[in-house]
This record gives C-alpha cells, structure tokens and sequence, in this order.
C-alpha cells in the first residue's frame, strides 16, 4: 500500500486551508503538511502535522518539498537523494521522466513523495518503474476531489496473485488459532494473504458468506495458526501472533486489489487444525488452518471451504522470491519446510 498524505498549506485563506484538511481527514489521510502556526488544526482531530517552513519540513517527518520545473531543478534534487529522508516532489506539469531518475537515485534510502492532483496522476505514480514512487501527496484546491483520488490510488495498489494446486488435506493436533476481526466489512472473494512459509502466502477468504450453522461475519477472518505469516500493508510479514488491537492489516479480494483495514479484536483459541499443502512448479508449500466448514480459500472463479478441499484444486496465493528477516524482504535463499 502506498503511503498517502495530503498539502494543506497551500491555499492563501485559513479558512480554505481548513476545509481541505478536514475533507482529508474525513477520507481516511492521517498525515498533513501545514503552514506554521496551523498547529492549532491539532483540535480538529488525532493526526500528524508536517510543518513547511520555505520548503524544508520539520515535525513528525524531516525532508524538504521541492518543484521540479528544469533539468537544474532535478540535478539538485538527485544530489540530495540518500542524504535526507523524504522529499515531496512537484512536478508542475507531471512529467514522469523526473519520477523515474529519483526513484532509480533513491535506491529505497530517501523517500520520494509524489504531488498529485487527479486520479490519473495517482495512479500513474503508483506504477512508475513497476516500483513507484513511496507515496502520493494530494494537492488540490477543491475538498471534494480529496475522496476520488484515494479511492483510485488504493485501486492501483495491485498485488499478482497466482494459481497453486491442492496436493493434501490433512487433519494434525489441535492447536492455536487467531481470528482477526477488523473494523471493516469484507465481501466474497476478499480476505488475508496467509501461510506457513513467506514466499507463499494463501488468500483465505473472510466470513463473508452464510451458511446454514451460523451467520455472516465479514468483518472476520479466520487466519490459521500463532506460527503463520500474513502480509501487512507496508509490504512486511507478520506472525498472527504478534498481531494486536489497533494494528493495521492488509485486505486483499481475487483480482489483487488491496486495501488497508484497522484490527478490533484477536482472538486466541485452541481449536482442531489441518496441514493444506499446494504446489507451485517444483516448490511445495503449506499453511495451516482451523479444521471447520467457515475457513474458505479463495480460487480463481469462487471460494472453497478446507472441509471441502482436495487434491487438484486450484487456489490462490501471492508467490514471492527470496525470504524475510524480522518481516521485511531479503535477497537470499530460504528454505522454509
């Protein structure tokens, strides 16, 4: 998921400057670059301030805001990639070309925040070199353009997920199960990228779909075991156990799309469990479920309970290359088994 935050220190008026921030705020943005002595925003509500002081910010972040309008402009910008944290970039015109060069220059140490003003422009960043840029900075004039430009920017945030096949379902020894309840409702097909190893992970699919036994819980899913990886928003991995209240998770439906969600509540219990091993080519790969007919996983055209999970079937699951250190990628050979 790509980071996003808003300019609300650009218009002249304090009364303008206002209501983008609360058209901001009410949209979900919970970081904002401010004029100084707009501190007093503070009041309206829990989010970090940013201050612009002649383009260089101080507060929760330390960077500088920079217009990119010449080949001399962007030459001063690649020189300082590596030696500052953030630098929120405009490009007045939104030529791509200076996106490409700092994000290639920053090589992951300085983050490169992007200006935008359309959907477009918010999708276009989130792609640039595949990679994209770290985030999107929206900067408009008229509040009600705030929610459009959201709403797209987490449409592009893609992740490719592919087929892998059933080779066994298996009953093992009971053991602890976490259910995660977020403060969001999910729909069929959309739920958690899980699994034993983190070069595989499974989509299980939320409790969005009634049953005879008991009601929909879309808020819910029922993840598999303490020991198991899960796909965080920032692109890390997780244990289900270390996952608390108030932690933000990620939320992915059958096409990829994502989104972030906030926890409500985990939940521990001892619960019957089963082994459900797939391959993909010659790698094998396995998670660990609650053995009960409401544990879905999502296939390509539908979703399947574990209890009705066989050989042959086809789910599907986010395959990456390489392994994890304390949850964030590593160029290496893991062999998890």
């Amino acid at each position: 998921m790509k980071e996003i935050w808003m300019r609300a220190d650009v218009p002249d008026k304090e009364s303008a400057r206002k209501k983008l921030l609360i058209s901001g705020l009410e949209n979900g943005i919970n970081r904002f670059i401010v004029r100084p002595g707009d501190e007093k925003f503070s009041s309206l509500g829990k989010f970090s301030l940013i201050l612009n002081r002649g383009g260089e910010l101080t507060g929760d972040v330390s960077g500088i805001v920079i217009d990119i309008r010449s080949p001399g402009d962007q030459k001063k910008a690649m020189a300082l990639c590596g030696k500052i944290d953030v630098m929120v970039v405009s490009t007045g015109d939104w030529s791509v070309i200076p996106f490409e060069n700092l994000i290639a220059a920053s090589a992951g140490k300085t983050k490169i925040m992007a200006c935008v003003s359309s959907s477009d422009e918010a999708v276009l960043c989130c792609s640039i070199l595949e990679k994209g840029t770290d985030g999107i900075v929206i900067d408009v004039n008229e509040p009600g353009r705030v929610g459009d430009i959201i709403k797209n920017a987490n449409a592009s945030s893609k992740v490719a997920l592919t087929p892998v096949k059933v080779m066994s379902v298996r009953n093992i020894q009971t053991g602890d199960r976490i259910c995660i309840d977020t403060c969001s409702s999910m729909v069929p097909g959309e739920g958690m990228l899980i699994g034993s190893q983190s070069s595989c992970l499974f989509l299980v699919q939320s409790e969005s779909e009634e049953n005879g036994y008991v009601a929909a819980r879309p808020f819910r899913v029922n993840a598999g075991a303490v020991h198991a990886y899960i796909k965080m928003p920032d692109g890390k991995t997780r244990y289900l156990s270390e996952l608390r209240a108030g932690d933000d998770v990620l939320l992915v439906n059958r096409e990829g799309g994502t989104k972030a969600a906030s926890i409500g509540r985990c939940k521990a219990e001892i619960r019957p469990m089963l082994i459900v091993t797939a391959v993909h080519g010659k790698d094998e790969y396995t998670t660990v479920l609650q053995n009960a007919e409401t544990v879905k996983l999502v296939t390509p055209d539908g979703s399947v309970s574990v209890n009705e999970l066989k050989k042959g079937d086809e789910v599907l699951a986010f395959i990456e290359d390489g392994g994890r250190h304390f949850g964030m990628s590593v160029d290496e050979k893991i062999k998890e088994i």
